[in-house]
C-alpha cells in the first residue's frame, strides 16, 4: 500500500530504461560517486526510485514521502553551491514504519496506529536528514515488529522480490525487499530477534545489527526495549559501514545509548586482504580491547569439518569460530553446505577457522520469547484508545472501550505476544518464566564472553532455512518462532552481527551467512565481512563489490562532494561510476521479477 505521492516522478533520468535500471542497481557508494562527479543529480535518483516504487507490486512501502522531490532539489542546490552536508547528501533512503518522522504517518503496520502522525522525528531520522539524504518513505513490516515474515501487516504482506511467492522475512521485510528490488539505496530496519538480518538473508541483501546501544532508539516505537536495535540494510558491506558511521553515537534522549564515539568504519575495509590480517583491531592477536584469547571451554583446540583444521590462528590473522550448535539438526542441508563453503574459503584466504561451542545456545530461543513477550506486553499497554491510536466506535463503558479498541486495533500475532507476556509476568509464574529467562540470558552472555576471548568473530547461518512460501499454514506458531534459532542469541547478548548473501538454494533463493562479533567490535566485524563478501563474488547473483574497492576507495567516494561542488572522487573511487554500474546491474538482475502497477 502506498498512501501519499506514489508517483510524481518525471522522465529523462539515466538516458532511458536501460540507464535507469543500471542507476537503480547502484550501491549507496556508487550513487554517492555519481553525485560527486555530476554524472547524476539527486532529483534524477529520486525520480528513478519513485517510478520503481509506483511500478512495484511487492508492497514494500506503506507511505511515500510527498516531499521527496523537494528534498532532492534542495540537495542538488547545496551541491551546486559547494555546501553539501556530506558525501551522502542527496541519496534516496527509506525507513521502516516504526521509526518516527515528524509530519509523516508512522503506523507500525497496525490498525492501532493507522492514522498516527508523530510530532517529532527519531534520532536516526534526524541524523540521516543532517547528512542530507532524501527520505523516500516508510516501509512495510510485521505489525509492531512482531513476526518473521512481514505477513502480519494491516496493509498486506510484503512479497520477496527474488520470488514473489515467498516471504520477504521479518519483521523488516519491507526494508529488505526495497533494497533487493532497487527501491532505495539504504533502508533502516529494527532488529529485536533477527528482524534486520533474517529478511536481508531471505532477499539477498546485507543487514547489520549493531551492538545494543550503539545507535539511539529515541523515536523508535518500542517492541522489547532491552532487545531492540536499529540497523541498516544495504547492497554491500561497505554501504553498511558507511551507514553505521552516519548513525552511531550517544544520545542523551536514550538512556540506553552508549557514549562511545563512532569509528570510521569504512577506513578499515580491506577486502580479502582483511582475512589475512586482523589489523590489530581488538580481539585478534592479543591487542586492543579484550587482550588475548582465552579458552573457549572446549578443553583444547577444535577442528572444523571432517577433522580438518582450517587455520592456525597465528600472528594477526582473524580467528573465526564456527559453533557446532548452529550447524547440525534443524539446519537446511543447502544452508549448512553454504556456510561450510564460506568457512573453507575464509580459511584459504588466510583466516584461522575452527569449530567451537556455545553450550547454552539451546536456551536462547526460549529465553528470547519470554523476555520479548514480557517487554512487549508492558510497552503495548499504552495503546488503550484513550490518548492516541485506534478507538472503537461502539462501546458501553470506559472498560468496554479499552477492551474493544485493543481487540479491534491489534492483529492476531500482537495479541498472542501480549497474552504470552501477561502470563509470564503474572503472580505465581514470574519466577518460573521471566526470572529464569533472565538467568539464562546471563549464561548465554557468558558463553559469548568466553568465545570472544579466543575468536574475533563467529560464523553461523542467518536462518536455518531459506524463504518459505507466503501463506504457509503453520498449525503451531512456535514452529515459526523456531525459525529465529540462529539470530535471537545475538539480541539476548546485545552483540553486533551482520548477514551477507552466500549463494542460493536449489530454488534460486538466497542463503544468508552471519558473522557475530564481540561488543563494540563493529570495525573488525565489518572488515572480516567485507573480505567474505569479496570471496562471494563468484557464488552470489549480485556482485556486491563490483567497481567499489577497499576502504580508501570507498572512503573517497563517501567524502567526495562534502563541502564542495561536484568534484571527482579521488583514487580508485573513480571506478564506482556508471561504467562499473553496468556490470553490477547486469548481475543484480538475476532472479528478479517484474512488478506490476501498485495501486495507491
Amino acid at each position: 500500500m502506498v498512501k501519499a505521492g506514489a508517483s510524481g516522478a518525471g522522465g529523462g533520468a539515466g538516458g532511458g530504461a536501460s540507464g535507469k535500471e543500471e542507476i537503480a542497481a547502484w550501491s549507496m557508494t556508487q550513487a554517492a560517486a555519481g553525485l560527486a562527479r555530476g554524472e547524476v543529480t539527486s532529483r534524477q535518483l529520486t525520480e528513478i526510485m519513485l517510478e520503481r516504487i509506483a511500478a512495484s507490486d511487492n508492497n514494500a512501502y506503506i507511505t511515500v514521502n510527498p516531499q521527496a522531490l523537494a528534498e532532492a532539489d534542495a540537495a542538488d542546490a547545496r551541491r551546486r553551491a559547494g555546501k553539501a552536508r556530506s558525501g551522502a547528501d542527496g541519496i534516496p533512503v527509506a525507513l521502516k514504519d516504526n521509526i518516527c518522522v515528524r509530519g509523516l504517518p508512522t503506523t507500525c503496520a497496525s490498525r492501532m496506529l493507522a492514522n498516527f502522525t508523530p510530532p517529532y522525528s527519531a534520532a536516526v531520522a534526524e541524523r540521516l536528514a543532517e547528512a542530507g539524504t532524501v527520505l523516500l518513505g516508510k516501509l512495510n513490516m510485521d505489525e509492531f515488529a512482531m513476526g518473521s515474515t512481514s505477513e502480519h501487516s494491516y496493509f498486506g504482506p510484503v512479497k520477496n522480490p527474488r520470488n514473489p511467492a515467498r516471504v520477504a522475512g521479518g519483521s523488516s521485510g519491507g526494508a529488505a525487499a526495497a533494497v533487493a528490488e532497487d527501491l532505495a539505496y539504504l533502508a533502516l530496519g529494527t532488529d529485536t530477534g533477527g528482524s534486520v538480518r533474517q529478511p536481508a538473508a531471505f532477499c539477498g541483501a546485507v543487514g547489520l545489527k549493531p551492538t545494543y546501544g550503539r545507535i539511539s532508539r529515541f523515536g523508535v516505537v518500542a517492541f522489547a526495549s532491552s532487545l531492540d536495535q536499529v540497523g541498516p540494510i544495504t547492497k554491500t558491506v561497505a554501504d553498511c559501514a558507511w551507514a553505521l558511521s552516519l548513525l552511531a553515537g550517544g544520545d542523551p534522549r536514550d538512556s540506553s545509548s552508549l557514549p562511545h564515539p563512532p569509528a570510521d568504519y569504512i577506513a578499515g575495509l580491506r577486502g580479502v586482504a582483511g582475512l589475512a590480517d586482523a589489523g590489530g583491531s581488538g580481539y585478534g592477536g592479543g591487542g586492543g580491547n579484550g587482550g588475548g584469547r582465552g579458552s573457549d571451554g572446549d578443553g583444547g583446540r577444535d577442528t572444523y569439518g571432517n577433522g580438518t583444521v582450517f587455520g592456525a590462528g597465528q600472528g594477526g590473522r582473524p580467528r573465526i569460530g564456527v559453533p557446532r550448535e548452529y550447524m547440525g539438526e534443524g539446519i537446511q542441508a543447502e544452508v549448512r553446505r553454504a556456510v561450510s563453503d564460506l568457512a573453507a574459503k575464509m580459511a584459504a584466504a588466510g583466516a584461522a577457522v575452527e569449530e567451537c561451542s556455545l553450550p547454552r545456545a539451546e536456551y536462547a530461543l526460549s529465553a528470547y520469547y519470554v523476555i520479548s513477550s514480557a517487554e512487549a506486553c508492558s510497552n503495548l499497554g499504552r495503546y488503550d484508545g484513550v490518548k492516541y491510536g485506534y478507538r472503537a466506535n461502539n462501546y458501553d463503558s470506559l472498560e468496554d472501550m479499552i477492551r474493544r479498541s485493543r481487540s479491534e486495533g491489534f492483529g492476531d500475532e500482537v495479541k498472542r505476544r501480549i497474552l504470552l507476556g501477561t502470563y509470564t509476568l503474572s503472580a505465581g509464574y514470574f519466577d518460573a518464566y521471566y526470572k529464569r529467562a533472565q538467568q539464562a540470558r546471563t549464561l548465554i552472555m557468558e558463553d559469548f564472553r568466553q568465545a570472544f576471548q579466543r575468536y574475533d568473530a563467529l560464523l553461523i547461518p542467518t536462518s536455518p532455512v531459506t524463504a518459505w512460501r507466503r501463506g504457509a499454514d503453520f498449525a503451531d506458531p512456535s514452529a515459526v518462532y523456531a525459525m529465529d534459532l540462529c539470530t535471537v542469541s545475538v539480541n539476548v547478548a546485545g552483540l553486533p552481527a551482520i548477514s551477507l548473501p552466500w549463494g542460493t538454494d536449489g530454488d534460486g533463493l538466497p542463503i544468508g551467512a552471519q558473522l557475530i562479533g564481540a561488543p563494540l567490535s563493529e570495525a573488525l566485524l565489518l572488515r572480516i565481512a567485507h573480505g567474505a563478501e569479496e570471496l562471494g563474488a563468484a557464488v552470489n547473483s549480485r556482485r556486491p563489490n563490483a567497481g567499489i574497492g577497499t576502504g580508501p576507495a570507498v572512503g573517497a567516494a563517501r567524502d567526495a562532494g562534502a563541502g564542495s561542488a561536484a568534484s571527482p572522487a579521488s583514487g580508485s573511487a573513480s571506478s564506482t561510476g556508471a561504467g562499473s554500474a553496468a556490470d553490477a546491474a547486469g548481475d543484480a538482475g538475476a532472479g528478479r521479477s517484474e512488478g506490476g502497477r501498485l495501486d495507491g
